[in-house]
Formats: structure tokens, C-alpha cells, sequence
């Protein structure tokens, strides 16, 4: 990797990680902070925080589907034929879309997703569980090593570890018995 691809590829990850912190960092105070101290009180300041929320909310999916693509390719030579990490990796990224569908509904408009906002602490709660998932899937993802590491430091077949922890021939004493 040259110098402009290393930093690109650094860019990417503070793009992707930095999008995170924001849009989990944001939804646990809505739903932790403003949401019940604003109960009961003006519906219209809550639809305009919403209306200002949403430009973070679909501006935040943008750009995890523009670094998360661009991460995930670069990282595949580093994990082929790596069945977990794709299992892994593809659970996180349908989870991560069922997020933007709950987020989008949260801060949309139409009549159609009413029933998110009308509900809005518990579909909160929801993607709040599903980020916690999918960073705790990112977590994994990002310590385990790649496919070529494991191979370097995977022991020997049973048989031939076993003959490693002999000592050579040369060491041995032979009694006659």
C-alpha cells in the first residue's frame, strides 16, 4: 500500500468511525435525554429537532455506505475464503440497513411511517440494541486476525505438533534393560 492509499484508507476508517460516534452518540440522547424531558411538552419543538436530526441521519448513512463499501473491499483479499468474517460481515451490514429503515422512519414525514414516531421511545430503544450489535460485530471483526495471519501462526497438524515437542534422537539415553 503506497502513502495516498494508506491515507485514503485511513480517511475512510475516521470517516466511518467518527459517522458512528455522532449518529449513536445522538440517538442515546434523544432517547435518553431529550425525549423524556420534552414528554408531554411542545410537539412542534420535537419536529423540528427531528427535521434538524434528520440531515445527521441520512447524511450518516451516506457516508457508512460509502466508507462501509470502501472498507469492506479493501479488506477482502485480507479474508478470503474466511467464512466467518463474511458471515459476520453480512449480518452486520443487514442489521446496519435495518438501523437506516428505523432511523429514516423516525425522522421522516410521511403518513405511511407515522407509526414509528408514534412509538418513537421503543423503535429508539430498538436502534439503539442494533447499533450496540453491530459495533459489538464491528469489535470482532476489527481484533480477529485476518486469513492470512491465522495461517502463519496455526499450529501444525495434531500429529506433527506432537513430533515437535519430541527431543531429537541425539538427546535420548538408551539403557539396556
Amino acid at each position: 500500500m503506497d502513502g495516498s492509499e494508506f491515507i485514503l484508507a485511513v480517511v475512510s476508517r475516521w470517516v466511518h468511525v467518527g459517522t458512528a460516534i455522532v449518529l449513536v452518540g445522538g440517538t442515546s440522547f434523544m432517547k435518553l435525554v431529550l425525549s423524556p424531558s420534552l414528554h408531554g411538552h411542545s410537539p412542534e419543538l420535537m419536529t423540528a429537532i427531528r427535521r434538524r436530526w434528520k440531515r445527521f441521519v441520512h447524511g450518516g448513512m451516506g457516508l457508512f455506505i460509502l466508507t462501509g463499501f470502501f472498507n469492506y473491499v479493501r479488506a477482502m483479499p485480507e479474508h478470503k475464503g474466511d467464512s466467518l468474517y463474511h458471515a459476520l460481515m453480512g449480518t452486520k451490514i443487514i442489521l446496519a440497513f435495518a438501523v437506516f429503515f428505523i432511523a429514516s422512519a423516525l425522522v421522516g414525514r410521511s403518513a405511511g411511517t407515522q407509526k414509528f414516531r408514534d412509538k418513537s421511545g421503543s423503535w429508539m430503544a430498538v436502534v439503539l440494541l442494533l447499533m450496540a450489535v453491530i459495533v459489538g460485530i464491528s469489535g470482532v471483526l476489527k481484533v480477529r486476525a485476518s486469513t492470512a495471519a491465522r495461517k502463519a501462526i496455526e499450529p501444525p497438524s495434531s500429529g506433527a505438533a506432537l513430533e515437535s515437542l519430541q527431543p531429537p534422537a541425539s538427546w535420548m539415553v538408551h539403557r539396556p534393560r
